[in-house]
């Protein structure tokens, strides 16, 4: 079956770091379709704390720090599209909190936000729960870790 998904990993504001991009993109399309449902336009576009901030005072209301926020575009529940900005001074601090590597918080953030955009949640406990553990089943398939 073709793939017409388009994943892009976009540098707001800050360095460009090295990670397999090409290996990401087929671990996102494997949580997508593994999830029943289609890639339409994914992309992560990697900033700061500062501009992260900045989003969520002024989309979501919310004035604290996070790692990702997510936009969710998608036009039908099968397809999904979305913008998932990422904090990279957030995954930093976090990875050396909970001692994982860059890439492993890394990827588990950018799962975090497919997850949103598929249509999890994570608002109550029992969601946050489903949300970590669908997390961690996914980094396990992450054959670049």
């Amino acid at each position: 079956m073709p793939d017409s998904s388009h994943i892009e990993f976009v540098y707001n504001e800050i360095d460009q770091f090295p990670f397999p991009e090409d290996s990401l993109r087929k671990w996102i399309l494997a949580i997508i379709h593994n999830e029943k449902k289609d890639a339409g336009e994914l992309n992560f576009i990697f900033c700061d704390d500062a501009f992260v901030l900045d989003m969520n005072k002024q989309y979501l209301e919310h004035d604290t720090f996070t790692d990702i926020i997510t936009f969710d575009y998608s036009v039908d529940f099968g397809n999904i599209s979305g913008d998932i900005y990422i904090s990279v001074d957030m995954v930093r601090f976090n990875a050396e909190k909970f001692q994982n590597s860059f890439l492993e918080e890394l990827s588990r953030v950018m799962a975090h936000g497919v997850l949103h955009i598929i249509g999890y949640k994570d608002k109550s406990d029992e969601e946050t729960e489903v949300m970590r553990e669908k997390e961690n089943y996914y980094l396990k398939m992450a054959d670049y870790l």
